[in-house]
């Protein structure tokens, strides 16, 4: 029996997860118009498809396919169910579903999206745990120092911010998104920093993350978040993408990529060492 601890842990996990995995497809534009134009019988058997995947994978890959059938339809159910709120929540900020638009087409956009998220969701959660530490507020230490953890950092930030970079989406959405979108950008980016860092167990975090004290939670979050948009702003400019564009805009183009290199610089520091 999982404690309440256990699965916020486990859900953690899957939230991030699901956008390390689908996070691309989040912000691209065709997937955004094949919501806005599937029919609900599209929309249905897509649905259907996404919950016998997770059904499969739980059931003989998943995190516990050891147990009943019941757990793992209950697992499906529940990854489902994130992927949407996760998916919603993404378009959200970044404009794509708005309260203006019809409800269809905001069913439509999240749907789609939200069952790539689902199936990341499950496989974050089966596939990215640590296995915890052996007592909570023991730090682990790889002898690596603070400038290594940056450039490992900077590596899984660029690693994950060019998929994006390139594409006009991100200019798309840097000139149409408000100032309190970009703001909730910025406040979930250090939030699924610290979540991937400190809370999460995610794979490798007992070895490579300080975590001794509340301080080391914020200094590490705050880094890693600034060395997030460092490694944005250098991708965005290589790309050209500042080119004639006023500073309000470059700003809110790093933000919006932002988000990609922060999962990066955060779960990439983990998973590249």
């Amino acid at each position: 029996m999982r404690t309440s601890k256990e699965s916020l842990r486990e859900y953690a996990r899957g939230v991030v997860g699901g956008l390390i995995f689908s996070l691309p497809l989040l912000y691209t534009m065709e997937v955004w118009w094949a919501g806005f134009t599937a029919s609900p019988w599209r929309l249905a058997v897509y649905v259907l498809a996404t919950f016998v995947l997770l059904l499969g994978y739980n059931y003989f890959g998943g995190l516990r396919r050891d147990d009943c059938f019941r757990e793992v339809v209950i697992d499906s159910v529940e990854e489902m169910g994130i992927g949407l709120l996760v998916a919603f929540c993404i378009l959200w900020l970044l404009g794509r579903v708005t309260t203006e638009m019809p409800a269809a087409e905001a069913v439509g956009k999240t749907v789609v999206e939200g069952m790539t998220v689902a199936i990341g969701v499950s496989v974050g959660t089966a596939q990215l745990g640590g296995g915890g530490k052996e007592d909570e507020g023991v730090s682990g230490d790889d002898g690596a120092g603070f400038g290594a953890q940056v450039v490992i950092a900077f590596c899984g930030a660029v690693l994950f911010a060019a998929n994006v970079a390139p594409t006009e989406e991100i200019i798309v959405i840097a000139t149409e998104i408000s100032v309190w979108r970009l703001l909730g950008l910025s406040a979930l980016s250090m939030a699924l920093a610290a979540l991937v860092l400190y809370y999460s167990e995610f794979a490798g975090a007992d070895k490579y993350v300080l975590f001794d004290r509340h301080h080391d939670v914020a200094f590490g979050t705050i880094i890693t978040y600034a060395v997030a948009l460092t490694s944005s702003a250098l991708i965005l400019w290589f790309f050209g993408r500042f080119d004639g564009q006023a500073l309000a805009t470059c700003v809110a183009q790093t933000v919006v990529l932002g988000v990609a290199a922060t999962l990066g610089a955060s779960a990439g520091r983990l998973l590249v060492q």
